[in-house]
Formats: structure tokens, C-alpha cells, sequence
């Protein structure tokens, strides 16, 4: 893992910035939840071996919205999603978000969202492998 090392001076402070090169990243994608059995194919289709589902719930733009029950209107703020996380080399991230958003896709409000951090290491427990060799 290559490191750089910057040392700059402000409000008379010193202050150290670690910027690591990270090898791999993670995904988080918020999806409709319907789109999640086509998402979850295609990438295993494309090699991708390991993925973690959690159900969520939330809004973005589109805010929710309004639901009639028996003669009585009901909003609802917070909408049900399906957030997926992955990690891979960086690599293959770009091919794992095409594919995310060509399957999630539905080209209207609420689609969702693809977050993209850097992780700095990777440990299988029940090995010990690190780096690639743990995903």
C-alpha cells in the first residue's frame, strides 16, 4: 500500500494528512426493491461473489408520497428500498456500478442512489486473508 504524506500550516496549527492509495472499494447502492432479484443476477453473472442486502427505508426527492385508505388520505414519508453493499478491487467497481445502474434503472424519480468509499483493508475471518484474497 503506497502512502503520501502532506504537512501544512493553518491557524497555527499543524495538521497531518494520510492520504492512502486504496486498492479496493465499497458500493452501496439504495435500489427499489423490486429491482433487486435482476441486480443481484447480473452480478453474479459478471463474477461478483459476495453482496449484502438490507432492507431500509427513506426519501430523497421524491419525498414520500400519499396513500387513500378507507375514505382517509395517509402520507407516507419514508419510502421502502433495498440498499446493497459490495467490495471489490477497484478494477472492477466500474463494472459492478454499470451493471447496478443498467438493472435498477427505470428512469424515474426514485430510482436510487450508488455510493462509492475507499476501503483500506479486507479480513476473512475464519483464514485470516487479507487484501483480495479475503473478498
Amino acid at each position: 500500500m503506497k502512502a503520501e504524506l502532506y504537512l501544512y500550516f493553518t491557524n497555527r496549527k499543524f495538521i497531518i494528512h494520510l492520504l492512502h492509495k486504496h486498492r479496493m472499494k465499497k458500493i452501496e447502492a439504495i435500489i427499489r426493491p423490486h429491482k433487486l432479484d435482476e441486480v443481484r443476477e447480473a452480478l453474479q453473472e459478471a463474477g461478483f461473489r459476495g453482496l449484502t442486502v438490507t432492507e431500509v427505508k427513506g426519501y430523497g426527492r421524491q419525498m414520500g408520497h400519499s396513500e387513500i385508505y378507507r375514505g382517509s388520505e395517509y402520507t407516507i414519508n419514508f419510502l421502502p428500498k433495498v440498499k446493497i453493499e459490495i467490495v471489490c478491487s477497484n478494477e472492477t467497481a466500474d463494472k459492478a456500478i454499470d451493471i447496478i445502474i443498467k438493472k435498477a434503472k427505470t428512469g424515474e424519480v426514485g430510482d436510487g442512489k450508488i455510493f462509492v468509499l475507499p476501503v483500506e483493508e479486507v479480513i476473512r475471518v475464519r483464514t485470516e486473508e487479507t487484501g483480495d484474497s479475503a473478498l
